[in-house]
């Protein structure tokens, strides 16, 4: 895509935004997708990589040849040079977390996701009585670290229902996440203030023809909104973000690269903030036809997260139940520090009854007790809690 193609795209995108979508002068969405285009076109070499590996401190260039084609090759040399920057930076500690679903509503038809809108699934949304009784059965199996999630419906799960969520999730665990519909800076502050922690927001595909095409009708269509909600998150307060692409939606080096790129230019805008990086490859989900993931396997996936290791060595590396138990295995203590453990994908399930279906399918079960004995039987250690919440005066909240 020209120059211009994007430009035109991008402000066509501006001018079809809903009512109330806040606009902030930034300039980093326009920075990577220029970046990415001039990836696109580059050309790597197995002696790209090999200066890459060479340095100390990576360049967006090194970046994009540990991705390449070329890297394919010296897989085993980018997994040692990865595996000593995860211990580096994390010793030998990996974090265990699990999400939980409190509604399934969504007002987006995304052509890759069970929750889209035009999907015929059963539908639920969580009484904050019956997520308080899910937080309760999570926290049971030791658990401190919570992901709260949504369909993206604004009218049914709306900021004041997911404060209150966040509210009850303050006393039952230390850290929390969400990962919802995008919001304006003002919003996200007051879910800071409600006991938020961390912003999940995905960009999916930073393809943008690809993009228009994937997202039939919804908010979710509006390309640079949903770009600059990790921004409008570190503005309001938020201590980190995390990335990712939806792997094998389009060109998986082309996306992991853009998604590299937009973390790196928000670090260095906002150094505080930490960073995080997910790799999630699109599964089936109810109703789906046969997925394909544009020939991303387990070894591309893998390539994937070495690479983002490498690159911004200090940032945590999640790895989903999208994955089979053996994949994640061999990458906990390689690559990956983060590990979700006792995952349901559906509304509800806990504590209490479901209420909703399932996003997409999990490929490893396994409970929190199952992955912490495997955490243990490679010689690392399982990490439940790595920040406590204090009030003034040291009284905890």
């Amino acid at each position: 895509m020209t120059d211009l193609k994007m430009e035109a795209h991008l402000c066509e995108d501006d001018a079809r935004r809903f009512p109330g979508m806040e606009t902030i002068e930034s300039g980093i969405m326009e920075n990577v997708l220029q970046r990415t285009e001039e990836h696109s076109r580059r050309k790597y070499r197995a002696s790209d990589v090999k200066a890459a590996l060479a340095k100390d401190v990576l360049t967006l260039c090194d970046y994009g040849a540990l991705l390449s084609h070329a890297a394919e090759n010296l897989l085993e040399d980018i997994a040692r040079r990865a595996k000593a920057e995860t211990a580096k930076h994390f010793g030998n500690s990996v974090s265990l977390f699990t999400p939980l679903y409190i509604s399934n509503f969504c007002d987006n038809h995304c052509t890759y996701c069970g929750f889209n809108s035009e999907n015929q699934i059963a539908r639920g949304k969580l009484s904050l009585e019956e997520v308080d009784r899910e937080l309760r059965a999570i926290s049971e199996t030791g658990l401190r670290e919570i992901l709260l999630l949504t369909g993206e419906s604004r009218e049914v799960s709306d900021v004041a229902y997911i404060g209150e969520a966040v509210r009850l999730s303050k006393k039952y665990f230390s850290t929390i996440g969400i990962e919802i519909y995008p919001l304006n800076t003002d919003e996200y502050a007051h879910l800071h203030q409600c006991g938020v922690d961390f912003v999940n927001v995905y960009q999916e595909t930073y393809d943008l023809t690809l993009y228009e095409k994937c997202h039939v009708n919804g908010p979710k269509r509006i390309f640079p909104y949903r770009f600059d909600a990790p921004e409008r998150a570190l503005r309001a307060g938020m201590r980190g973000v995390s990335f990712g692409a939806l792997l094998g939606l389009g060109d998986f080096r082309a996306d992991a690269f853009a998604a590299g790129a937009h973390a790196y230019y928000l670090q260095q805008k906002y150094p505080h903030a930490e960073i995080a990086f997910s790799v999630p490859r699109i599964r089936a989900f109810p109703n789906s036809v046969e997925v394909n993931m544009c020939g991303v396997g387990e070894r591309q996936l893998l390539q994937t997260m070495l690479a983002y290791r490498i690159f911004m060595p200090f940032a945590s590396v999640t790895i989903s139940t999208r994955e089979r138990a053996g994949f994640r295995d061999n990458v906990v203590g390689l690559v990956a520090n983060k590990i979700s453990a006792g995952v349901k994908v559906s509304v509800g399930g806990h504590g209490a009854e479901k209420k909703g279906d399932e996003q997409f399918d999990v490929c490893d079960p396994r409970d929190v007790s199952e992955i912490h004995a495997m955490i243990l039987g490679k010689g690392l250690q399982p990490v439940y809690a790595d920040y406590i919440r204090l009030m003034e005066g040291g009284a905890q909240k």
